[in-house]
């Protein structure tokens, strides 16, 4: 790298970089089974210089019968809780965690809009975050236009692994 800023839109509106260097410093990978943001984490960690090496991949997930097929989801939780909730998104991000094999999964799934989904409201959005010490859930509610909502959801996926990196 030359020292000129980056001109990825992505990693200038998301701390990617932070992330990459946090996972780096610590020897550790990531990898992601995304739904409303169909790869844009993903895409967005890949923006930055030195992310192949902790970017192990991802699962773009978007239709539902692909949360059971590639990433793991039970068909019961997709049965009773759908796809847009908490085990659903608890359940993609140790997808993304075993089957890449990472030592972190993330996993993002809700609604960006312009509609409702199965009784969630727009801006609905579920951030599984899965690591050595477990796993957790993180609902968010997030506000704007589509694109706004997707870039939301990266940018909370992304804070959210930095957070649980420093305080472990």
């Amino acid at each position: 790298m030359t020292g000129h800023p980056s001109t990825d839109p992505l990693t200038a509106e998301v701390p990617a970089a932070d992330l990459v260097r946090a996972l780096s410093s610590g020897g550790q990978t990531v990898a992601t089974a995304e739904s409303l943001t169909a790869g844009l984490l993903a895409a967005t960690l890949a923006g930055v210089p030195g992310a192949s090496a902790v970017l192990r991949g991802g699962l773009i997930v978007y239709a539902t019968d692909l949360k059971e097929t590639l990433a793991g989801v039970s068909a019961d939780t997709l049965a009773t809780d759908g796809p847009v909730a908490a085990s659903t998104a608890e359940q993609l991000a140790v997808g993304a965690r075993i089957r890449c094999g990472a030592d972190w999964g993330i996993g993002l799934t809700g609604v960006a809009g312009p509609d409702s989904q199965d009784g969630r409201a727009v801006g609905t959005v579920f951030l599984g975050l899965s690591g050595p010490e477990g796993t957790e859930v993180v609902r968010l509610k997030l506000s704007g236009d589509r694109w706004t909502i997707r870039v939301s959801a990266v940018r909370a996926a992304v804070t959210e692994l930095l957070r649980s990196l420093r305080s472990g």
